[in-house]
């Protein structure tokens, strides 16, 4: 399987991107975004030889994640998006498929509402849109988190990649207060998505699945999945999966078959 990877700038942002597999026909590569504080291994490590036996994956790791280096400015969906947007444009993609999640999920909603036409199929997978998605002790615990409450695996992975101390608590700041600031969107703003959507979550996951609902019914052309597991396990995200990848193997058909309609 062929890889190849390397980084688009966006004013002084660097955003790291790797290619996985060859192109496929006339379908589009699908471009999947991390969640917060994970990586492009640490959340999609496990599914992406699987998805690129289909078709071309490109992976990002978004600002102060894994291979980007963080700048001055504040981690936001909207400033990430327009980090995506240079990768497609050095690349030269008119359109892509796109898979976010959780954080990442932001990115791609934020993606999808400002550049329609560069969206074909959108999967936000355990996002929510808006601040009433989760109970308030959510936003309390946010704003008072510590390094501490970061999962042990995203940690080592930064670690194994950026040595310096002060690069973990970068990482860990930004996500805090990407979260903790998070304004939200209306149904009205993510009735401006044109992509055909498919709204995926977990029966345990940090949203609850009548969020997920709320959701799919105010994207136009939206569907549903409901699996059950956790945050991402049906992904074989790393610290939600633990190395168990039955919930991946049972969702990856859905994806697929979603993605090909």
């Amino acid at each position: 399987m062929t890889f190849t990877h390397g980084y688009a700038s966006n004013g002084e942002l660097r955003m790291y991107f790797e290619i996985h597999g060859e192109a496929a026909g006339d379908q589009p590569p699908l471009l999947l975004i991390p969640g917060g504080g994970s990586t492009i291994q640490t959340n999609f490590a496990s599914i992406i030889p699987l998805l690129a036996r289909e078709r071309q994956v490109i992976a990002v790791d978004e600002e102060g994640h894994g291979r980007t280096a963080a700048t001055d400015r504040p981690l936001t969906a909207e400033n990430s998006a327009g980090d995506v947007l240079a990768v497609l444009d050095q690349l030269q993609l008119h359109s892509v498929d796109v898979l976010g999640f959780s954080a990442g999920g932001h990115t791609a909603l934020a993606l999808a509402m400002q550049h329609p036409a560069r969206v074909r199929r959108l999967i936000a997978a355990s996002t929510f849109f808006s601040r009433d998605a989760v109970p308030d002790e959510f936003w309390d615990g946010m704003t008072s988190a510590t390094m501490a409450s970061m999962p042990g695996a995203y940690q080592d992975a930064d670690r194994s990649l950026n040595p310096d101390p002060g690069h973990l608590e970068r990482l860990f700041e930004l996500d805090r207060q990407r979260i903790s600031g998070f304004p939200g969107w209306t149904e009205e703003d993510l009735g401006k998505i044109t992509a055909p959507t498919l709204v995926l979550c977990a029966d345990q996951d940090v949203m609850s699945s009548e969020h997920a609902v709320r959701m799919s019914r105010a994207i136009p052309k939206a569907r549903l999945l409901i699996v059950p597991g956790g945050h991402g396990d049906y992904l074989g995200e790393l610290a939600a999966s633990d190395g168990d990848l039955r919930a991946m193997h049972a969702t990856l058909p859905q994806l697929l078959r979603f993605l090909d309609a």
